[in-house]
């Protein structure tokens, strides 16, 4: 069926000088047919914008050449950033992946629908995935790489929870949650010959491994599809020799598509190939693995974005990057080298440290190059970012969306949020305001209170000085986590 969709943003100069994105809506009205011959628009003639969400998995907010990284090189990154727009604050919805990746699929805290950490819960059927959302759109949909939002397999013993029968119940593979093409596992590989158990020295490796032999995961493609070739050398590079050719096929059937690419990298156990260590020969071989393994990321990244060019689809591809949680690791030491860039905390916690992540969206021709974002923005917001821009009532869904759409920030529109950004995880609670933010270690403790515009280290509780926006905040989200508790009874399906 014919789609009523304005295709896409049109670049308008404003007073102040930056360009303003005009947001997807739908030609259904005469007002809407005029507005679109005003700007030039021929419906027939335009196709929705592809959409590719691409994820790395434990990187910190300091891993990036473009946010001053003392060594390590991601110059593709580091393209895409001044070709797009950086969101300054941006967040992960949780400090741990799994939870964090359930937010992107739906929108919504992952507490809603039962994911409440790394190994816990599923996607469920109730559940709008975002593959299911923008098929209403006639996308092609595809997912490569890590999954680790359900099993993919009861029969087969595979990785965490594959294959175990306690575990049959979280069975919730991409090609039964809207993807047409997958290329995935259930969660961490080694990221360099994923198959194979590495040495010890690369961390994380269960003693029930043998080095050098199957690291008792595989990658799906489907029911009963493990794939067995091409699973050598870097593993960020075997992930894209799936994604890329789903892409060339998409645009050569002319059909818009959703390509999610989510990375092992640099989640443990981490080891690289002796070509990207070259770089980084004068530091240590902990340092060398690491930052060779972002290097290898960076290198798939600008493979991506050259194949957009090549396949002519750059101008019509909104490509969005982060990481799913901050750095691994107690501290910077071993194989765990990442970097918060002086904030507080680490993976698992909500501290900034743990959940302030990179943050990129690209659209050429469409975002002013240069672009910063000061407003707080979560991996959430994907979700109702993407429906705006494809004309998608979330009204229609009847149930509570956690995001809100980030083009207004993106185009200048907006520069504050109004809606706070809510997190609840591990009995860690903590909402982020524009200026300010709360932080309970637990239902026992008292609840913290920072001004994180000027204090993004949180070094000073300001509870007892400012105990009228303390209370404004907890206010806030003892209503949201009121909401989080109905949804997770079945309230919203």
């Amino acid at each position: 069926m014919k789609m009523n969709v304005l295709r896409k943003f049109i670049g308008i100069k404003t007073t102040t000088g930056l360009l303003v994105l005009v947001a997807a809506v739908l030609l259904g009205s005469c007002e809407n047919a005029t507005k679109s011959e005003t700007l030039g628009l021929q419906e027939e003639e335009e196709m929705p914008p592809n959409i590719i969400l691409l994820m790395a998995d434990d990187q910190g907010w300091g891993d990036t050449g473009y946010n001053g990284h003392p060594d390590l090189l991601t110059p593709n990154l580091d393209k895409m950033a001044a070709n797009g727009a950086v969101f300054e604050r941006f967040y992960a919805a949780a400090p741990v992946c799994s939870p964090t990746r359930g937010t992107v699929m739906t929108g919504r805290h992952p507490l809603r629908y039962g994911i409440c950490h790394a190994n816990c819960g599923h996607i469920k059927q109730e559940e709008i995935t975002l593959a299911e959302l923008v098929k209403e759109r006639g996308y092609a949909t595809g997912h490569f790489g890590k999954w680790h939002i359900g099993t993919l397999t009861r029969d087969t013993l595979d990785a965490n929870r594959g294959g175990q029968a306690k575990f049959d119940g979280d069975y919730a593979p991409p090609w039964d949650n809207g993807f047409d093409v997958s290329f995935v596992t259930e969660s961490k590989v080694p990221t360099w010959n994923p198959m194979i158990t590495p040495p010890k020295s690369a961390e994380d490796v269960s003693d029930k491994l043998v080095e050098g032999e199957s690291f008792q995961t595989f990658y799906w493609t489907g029911p009963g599809e493990i794939v067995t070739d091409n699973l050598e050398g870097d593993d960020s590079r075997v992930i894209m020799d799936w994604a890329i050719p789903f892409i060339e096929n998409s645009v050569n059937q002319k059909k818009p598509f959703l390509t999610i690419i989510w990375f092992h990298t640099p989640h443990l156990p981490v080891l690289t190939g002796e070509e990207y260590k070259k770089p980084y020969a004068e530091l240590s071989e902990d340092q060398q693995n690491y930052y060779g393994v972002m290097t290898a990321l960076d290198l798939q990244v600008g493979r991506l974005r050259d194949k957009l060019e090549d396949l002519g689809v750059a101008e019509n591809t909104v490509l969005f990057y982060t990481s799913d949680n901050g750095p691994e690791g107690k501290s910077v030491t071993g194989r765990t080298q990442g970097l918060t860039k002086g904030l507080r905390g680490r993976k698992r916690s909500l501290y900034e440290g743990g959940v302030r992540v990179p943050g990129i969206v690209e659209w050429k021709g469409k975002i002013t190059p240069g672009t910063k974002i000061t407003a707080p923005s979560f991996t959430s917001d994907y979700f109702p970012t993407i429906a705006k821009l494809l004309g998608i009532d979330l009204k229609t869904k009847n149930r509570p969306y956690d995001g809100v759409d980030l083009f207004p920030f993106i185009s200048g529109e907006k520069t504050q949020r109004e809606q706070p950004l809510a997190f609840d995880y591990q009995l860690q609670s903590a909402l982020i305001s524009e200026d300010y933010k709360i932080y309970r270690e637990n239902p026992s403790s008292e609840f913290e209170l920072y001004n994180i515009s000027v204090d993004p280290g949180e070094t000073r509780n300001l509870a007892k000085e400012e105990q009228g926006k303390l209370q404004e905040m907890v206010s806030y989200w003892k209503n949201w986590n009121e909401s989080v508790e109905s949804s997770s009874t079945g309230e919203d399906y």
